[in-house]
């Protein structure tokens, strides 16, 4: 059981959040660093009186936290979400998990990207708890794994999304400024493989090397493939393609019978995975190449945010915080419950400028701002 106790304010509870480590376990974080803050926020729901579930998310006993307060079986809900895991804190020049104050600046691991959504969520959770006359029933998701694969978000828009029939939608927390990202682009990533014949280097004849067989992989990708991601959406930019991985041979004497690289393609709002590796093939096409570790965040078109868009509106110019909707280069959790069926809206305090830096920082104004119209998304007519 979590030995920290209640916060008594939103930047308390940030606190709390940033001191339990969720560096993503690719990134070489702890197994089960996500687990132990969900169970914390588990615990401190149940002191506020909401509901939670565990729901499961992948193998080692990985799972999403969902939190809720119901009005009743039959009201509508809304859905709010933010991932648990950050990215590694290697060379870090702040406290990684001690919530550090300089001026309005909240410093730590994840203040940015993306705990400081959470937390506001949260707190705005608990306070719509406790009014009487509300009008829907409200949650917020805590997902895994959104930094490396995303499988906290695909597991639950495989599962328990369907269980919510009347779903005005889901809010998406990242750091956007407290602007409306309707739109972004998604990420195509996968791993090129080639293969040869090890023998010794002092007769290289009895070999062949994956080393060179890579050379053309990678020469084709970069004249025929790379070049065709050109393709532009008036939100979200351009698309993008880089070979960004690369790791092949054993030891120096010996010629090597292996090399891989790792590949990512961003696709932009209307193009397809089948189309992009459609492509990718045929600029590969007569060389000796395997592909696997296929992995898709789907772009999300701004159709897929249209209606929830429209209806927030008023809680923006309420506040005084510009509605108008934009776009983003990134993909988010966003994509797979789009790709579900949902309406999807990503919305956070922050700025991506700010994420996964050394001195990774939250405007502490922004961080209540983001409270106060999420609370205020909760009760809209």
């Amino acid at each position: 059981m979590s030995t920290l106790s209640p916060p008594r304010s939103c930047e308390e509870l940030l606190a709390q959040m940033v001191s339990i480590e969720t560096v993503n376990p690719d990134f070489g974080g702890p197994a089960g660093g996500e687990a132990a803050l969900a169970a914390h926020l588990e615990i401190l729901a149940r002191h506020w009186g909401l509901n939670t579930r565990r729901c499961p998310a992948g193998t080692g006993g990985a799972f999403n936290l969902l939190v809720t307060a119901e009005v009743a079986p039959a009201a509508e809900w809304l859905l709010l979400e933010s991932h648990l895991d950050t990215v590694s804190v290697d060379s870090m020049t702040v406290p990684p998990f001690q919530l550090t104050i300089a001026g309005d600046k909240l410093h730590a691991r994840g203040t940015c990207d993306t705990k400081g959504s959470g937390a506001a969520m949260l707190w705005a959770l608990q306070a719509y708890a406790r009014q009487s006359g509300r009008a829907r029933n409200a949650g917020v998701i805590f997902s895994v794994d959104e930094e490396a694969g995303m499988g906290g978000a695909r597991a639950f828009a495989a599962r328990e999304l369907r269980e919510f029939q009347r779903l005005r939608g889901i809010v998406v927390g990242e750091p956007t400024r407290l602007r409306p990202v309707i739109a972004h682009n998604g990420a195509l990533r996968w791993r090129s493989i080639t293969r040869g014949v090890a023998a010794h280097s002092a007769d290289p004849t009895r070999g062949r090397s994956a080393i060179t067989a890579m050379q053309k992989v990678v020469a084709a990708l970069e004249k025929i493939f790379i070049p065709l991601a050109n393709r532009e959406h008036p939100l979200t930019g351009r698309a993008a393609a880089s070979i960004n991985m690369i790791r092949g041979g054993t030891a120096v004497n010996i010629i090597p019978d292996y090399c891989e690289i790792t590949c990512d393609r961003r696709l932009v709002p209307g193009e397809t995975a089948a189309q992009v590796l459609g492509e990718r093939d045929a600029a590969l096409a007569g060389l000796a190449v395997e592909h696997d570790r296929q992995y898709l965040a789907p772009p999300l078109p701004p159709e897929n945010s249209a209606t929830l868009h429209t209806w927030l509106q008023p809680a923006f110019l309420a506040r005084g915080l510009d509605p108008a909707a934009i776009g983003a280069p990134y993909a988010t959790n966003a994509s797979h419950y789009a790709a579900a069926g949902a309406q999807v809206l990503v919305l956070g305090p922050g700025d991506l400028a700010q994420a996964h830096t050394r001195d990774e920082w939250l405007d502490r104004r922004a961080l209540a701002a983001a409270t106060d119209l999420y609370l205020a998304l909760l009760q809209l007519p």
